[in-house]
Parts: C-alpha cells; sequence; structure tokens
C-alpha cells in the first residue's frame, strides 16, 4: 500500500509541507509517499527524499472537471493507497480521494468537506497556525494545539553539487566566485514585493563593496519585467527571471552564498536548501512563514498597519516595505559574505 499526498499549489507551502512527509515515513517507513502536483510545482517534490512518485496533475486551475477528476481516481485507485492527505483546502482536491476509495482521507475542513474528508482537522482563522504547524498537524489524530515550527522537522531539500556546476555554468555563472542572488517578485501580490530602487541599490553596494561577488536575479517570466528594471538601474546585475526552469533555480540557490528575498516560494527553497538568508517582510508576518536556515534573518518593521495581509497596499503608502532600506538589508548580507 501506498501514501498520497495532494499538493498545494503555492511553491512554498509545498516546501513548507515536507515536514508533513518527514513524520509520515517516521510513522510507516516502508510505505512509499507519492505525490499529486501541479507541473510548476513538481520540481520542489522531485527534490525531496521522501518522495517515491510525483504525479503531474492534468486538471486546470480553476476548473472542477469532474469527468478528468474521476477518470483519474480510477487510474489512482489502481495504484492502491492506503490513506491521502489534502493540502489544498477546496472542495475539487477533496474529491479525488474520494472518488479513488482511499479508505483513510486526511486534511482541514476548508470549503465544507465533510464526507469526502474522514479524518477532519481544524484551524483557527483568526489564530492561524504557522504553516510547517499547519501542514505537519495533518500527521497525528486531529486536535486543538499543534507543535511549533521550533518542535518540527525543519523543510530539507537535495540538490547535488554536479546539478550545480551544470546549471551555473549554461547561464554564465562561475562556481568559484561568491554568489548573492535576489528574488524580487512575490506571486501573491505587489504589497509583498520590496521596492526596485532598493533593491537596485543594494545591488550597487554590493558592487562597489564586494566586486569579486556575483549578482543574479531569479523568479519567473512574470518577474522579468521588474527584473529588466533593476537591471537598467543597476548594470551587470544578471537578469535570471524566466531563463531558468524551477529545476534549475534550486540548483542555483544550492550554489548560493547569501540569497535577499520576499516572502515567496523562493525564499522557502532556499530555507529548505539551508543558504544563508535575508528575508524581506512587510505584508505577512514573518513568524508565520519563517526562513529555517542556520543562517537567516528577517527585517520586519511591523509598523501599526502590519501584517495586513493584503495584496496591494490597502492605505496606497506600502511603508512597511518601502521604509526597509537598503542599508538596513546590505549589514546582515555583508555579514553572511564576510563569515567563514
Amino acid at each position: 500500500m501506498r501514501t498520497l499526498v495532494i499538493s498545494p499549489n503555492w511553491i512554498g507551502d509545498a516546501v513548507m509541507a515536507q515536514p508533513l512527509l518527514r513524520l509520515l515515513k517516521e510513522k510507516n517507513p516502508h510505505r512509499p509517499i507519492d505525490v499529486l502536483a501541479p507541473k510548476w510545482v513538481a520540481p520542489v517534490w522531485r527534490a525531496m527524499a521522501e518522495v517515491d512518485t510525483v504525479l503531474e496533475a492534468p486538471f486546470r486551475h480553476g476548473a472542477l472537471q469532474w469527468r478528468e477528476r474521476r477518470e483519474y481516481a480510477r487510474m489512482l485507485r489502481e495504484r492502491g493507497y492506503a490513506d491521502a492527505y489534502v493540502l489544498p483546502n477546496t472542495l475539487k482536491f477533496a474529491l479525488i480521494p474520494w472518488l479513488a476509495r482511499i479508505p483513510k482521507r486526511v486534511g482541514y475542513k476548508g470549503e465544507m468537506r465533510y464526507g469526502l474528508l474522514n479524518v477532519l482537522h481544524h484551524d483557527n482563522r483568526d489564530a492561524p497556525r504557522p504553516m510547517v504547524s499547519f501542514y505537519a498537524a495533518l500527521a497525528d489524530a486531529p486536535r486543538a494545539d499543534v507543535p511549533p515550527p521550533s518542535a518540527l522537522p525543519r523543510p530539507a531539500l537535495q540538490v547535488s553539487v554536479e546539478r550545480m556546476q551544470q546549471v551555473l555554468s549554461r547561464v554564465g555563472l562561475r562556481m568559484d566566485r561568491p554568489l548573492v542572488l535576489f528574488a524580487p517578485g512575490a506571486e501573491f501580490g505587489s504589497a509583498k514585493r520590496w521596492p526596485v530602487s532598493h533593491f537596485a541599490e543594494l545591488a550597487r553596494i554590493v558592487t562597489s563593496k564586494r566586486p569579486e561577488v556575483q549578482i543574479a536575479l531569479m523568479g519567473s517570466g512574470k518577474d522579468k519585467e521588474v527584473c529588466d528594471e533593476i537591471v537598467a538601474l543597476a548594470p551587470g546585475v544578471l537578469n535570471l527571471a524566466g531563463v531558468t526552469a524551477l529545476d534549475e533555480a534550486v540548483a542555483l540557490i544550492g550554489r548560493a552564498d547569501v540569497m535577499v528575498s520576499n516572502d515567496s516560494g523562493l525564499l522557502h527553497i532556499a530555507s529548505a536548501l539551508n543558504r544563508p538568508i535575508v528575508a524581506v517582510y512587510g505584508p505577512t508576518d514573518p513568524n508565520h512563514a519563517p526562513p529555517f536556515s542556520d543562517i537567516a534573518q528577517s527585517l520586519f518593521l511591523g509598523i501599526e498597519c502590519a501584517p495586513c495581509r493584503q495584496r496591494e497596499c490597502p492605505l496606497g503608502h506600502h511603508r512597511c516595505m518601502r521604509d526597509i532600506s537598503a542599508d538596513m538589508v546590505w549589514q546582515p548580507v555583508n555579514a553572511m559574505l564576510t563569515a567563514p
């Protein structure tokens, strides 16, 4: 028998769900774990040691596709699952293990999923659990209190040195020079983005103080325009937004000497690869989804309106991010570059 995990749609959430897999593996060491994931998240799961098989979901985002889900569930039934853990909160994902007749179906209540799930967990929206605890709680029976992130395994991804060398060579970076990566995007919305001008100023500071350092910008094709603006203000920075596939981004991040990032999926990949991180938070709470690297610093001003958790700044001033200066970020970046 096997275990099925249905992945969230967000890269960062997938990374923070990895401790759940560690706990499931401890309970049933010989039971293979399969993950059903969207194509854009699948490379993250493939970098997890606990995963046996990644199944790429063929469904369109947001569509019910009843017939397709029923046919896919028939295929899953033939693979023989003892249990399923449904990490997204939507009804349509809970349909799949129910249609596949998987005996134990675990998840949060979400969109009123009584019956579709038969081990139902509850979360308090007014006091949401940290994301690592939120997912890890599914490994045990439902309860009101859950272990804090510090009491749980840390998210962990793996990438080989050979893969790092291969990808760095392809994009024109060198293994023998320090590498600082910037992740200026944020899929959730513009409120989570540190200003372009600040990223550019930080790049200029790094270049002037540490000329041996390579600087590259990471992100998807959606982030290319923002990254182009940074390059225009700080020539010499390499723009890799939309140039690298996610598995290549994992390899590049695995080689980084420092990662500077908004609260984004790439931040959590760097955390799971245990890279030195400077994380910039504004509208989100750094305690809800912090980096877990051995060397990490989260910058959060905690002004009166933060964390608002909004996609766009509702007051229009964006002070929670704008007031974090490039020099404030440079101080920990420099310390990390200087440390042995």
